[in-house]
């Protein structure tokens, strides 16, 4: 930043300069003990236009910010830059951070001022708040796509994973285009509308020439002449995916975007939010909630669970499993009454024993299981896991010809909860060697009880699970792939409790 006292600054975020000389000019007022009016009788400034100056709503002009600066026993230069003291630092370093600030200011809609207010009122404590935020997501390695992910989670779980007026424009574009709910879209009608209304070139073949993008399923190359090159490798169900996730940007007017599919990488949260929008709009384009709504009512109101009826959902309406579970996930809570939900999809190289939870939400709280940032292992009774381990058999074997489908009904040790949960697991994109298991969690309660009719089939399962090996207590775990050392250190510390407690008299 360059500033000098005959000119205004230049090459800064203005609103940041006026947060942080806020900042500066209340911790002086603040350490001089001074009180706003005894500020104002010695500048000439009024106390109200002061208080804006302190709010960072006000940047004052060059020739008050050397009064200030003269008032307060600091220098012009000093005063006008981004330097602040260690006192002040975690507070700044947040205003300057573009992941910080979009994510706790921007995304949550805490106003700056009132962070300042905050500030004002509990400096130390507010400061240490802050220090331990940031240190957590150095230690731990948070990166920003964590912090947008996990914020893009929030959004979901604060609607209900519901939105209307995505559901409109769906109806809308129905209407334009003369769709039928009931027939299936497939890719090629998905490529004509893109290139008729959007002018856009599609290219099956766009990526072959550039070996290191063959994990990527597209790339968009806007211009006045737009392009969307597609991996070779995509089945019909995941070209017609990306094509209608492309018709949602256009069709929705979403210019802030990511260009590539999957994430390379992406600079602000809005095109986070924007790509979720934009899928969204394609499972529902895909997936008219009309149609879905008639089939899931026969579905979950059937006796007993038949995995054919299910993967027959995929192959009627031309989806995949993460398609088809996510779009069950905007549904049943708004037409189905059944809030108590998670998502989870799990990614495995094919033939290892790694499993990695790739993508997860939860509806009307957090449910089990969920995601753990420790690196342990994560029970290899989940559903999520062993229907991964069969499809890598089948595989290996030769025998894999359609999705997978499997159900089981969950009871956690130590807690009275159980879902009843239905999984999928397929290959991912060809050549890449990994597999993907998509699974929807249902709370079992007596109302879904009441909804789900096969909720007690004998023929799903019925086991008991933990959250990792690490800290399950099922000693005779014939899955369990490492020890309870997490368990084992708390138990440890329980007892020694429980001692000092007895030596206190307690």
């Amino acid at each position: 930043m360059e500033t000098s006292k005959k000119g205004t600054v230049a090459t800064v975020d203005e609103s940041h300069l006026r947060l942080i000389m806020g900042l500066k000019l209340r911790q002086l007022r603040v350490d001089k003990g001074m009180s706003l009016a005894e500020l104002a009788d010695v500048t000439g400034i009024s106390i109200s236009y002061l208080n804006e100056i302190e709010k960072g709503k006000k940047l004052p002009k060059p020739d008050k910010i050397s009064v200030l600066a003269n008032a307060l026993e600091v220098s012009y230069d000093w005063l006008v830059s981004m330097k602040i003291n260690k006192k002040m630092a975690p507070v700044a370093e947040i205003l300057q951070s573009k992941m910080m600030k979009e994510v706790l200011l921007d995304v949550f809609g805490i106003d700056k001022s009132q962070l300042l207010d905050l500030l004002a009122r509990v400096p130390v404590k507010l400061n240490a708040f802050l220090n331990t935020v940031i240190e957590i997501s150095r230690n731990y390695g948070m990166r920003v796509e964590n912090f947008y992910f996990s914020a893009l989670r929030s959004y979901q779980e604060m609607h209900e994973n519901y939105f209307p007026e995505i559901e409109e424009s769906v109806d809308d574009f129905y209407k334009i285009h003369h769709l039928e709910a009931n027939v299936p879209l497939q890719w090629e009608r998905l490529r004509d509308i893109l290139t008729n209304a959007y002018h856009c070139t599609v290219e099956e073949d766009g990526l072959s020439n550039q070996p290191e993008l063959r994990q990527l399923r597209s790339v968009y190359l806007p211009g006045k002449n737009p392009r969307l090159l597609l991996n070779v490798n995509l089945n019909r169900t995941q070209k017609a995916f990306v094509l209608a996730r492309e018709i949602g940007f256009q069709f929705l007017n979403l210019p802030e975007r990511p260009y590539t599919s999957s994430w390379v990488e992406f600079d602000s949260f809005e095109q986070v939010l924007n790509n979720f929008k934009a899928s969204y709009f394609a499972c529902a384009l895909m997936l008219h909630r009309e149609a879905l709504i008639q089939r899931l009512s026969g579905l979950i109101g059937a006796t007993s669970f038949n995995p054919n009826d299910w993967i027959k959902l995929l192959e009627d309406f031309n989806v995949s499993p993460e398609m088809l579970t996510h779009r069950i996930t905007n549904l049943l809570p708004r037409y189905f009454g059944i809030q108590e939900l998670f998502f989870l999809r799990f990614s495995q190289q094919n033939g290892t024993e790694d499993f990695e939870l790739t993508k997860e939400m939860h509806l009307a709280g957090l449910h089990n299981p969920h995601a753990n940032m420790m690196h342990e292992h994560y029970c290899r009774r989940w559903i999520s896991i062993n229907i991964l381990k069969n499809l890598s058999m089948q595989l290996k074997k030769g025998l894999y010809n359609n999705p997978l489908c499997y159900a089981q009904r969950s009871r956690y040790f130590g807690n009275e909860k159980e879902y009843l949960i239905i999984s999928f697991a397929k290959p991912s994109l060809e050549g890449t060697g990994i597999n993907h298991s998509i699974s929807i969690g249902l709370l079992l309660t007596s109302q879904l009880k009441k909804k789900v009719q096969f909720w007690n089939d004998p023929a799903i399962p019925i086991r008991m699970v933990g959250e990792t090996c690490q800290r399950c207590p099922a000693i005779d775990c014939a899955e369990r792939v490492a020890e309870p050392v997490v368990l084992m250190r708390e138990q440890r510390l329980n007892v020694m409790k429980t001692a000092l407690d007895a030596l206190s008299g307690r």
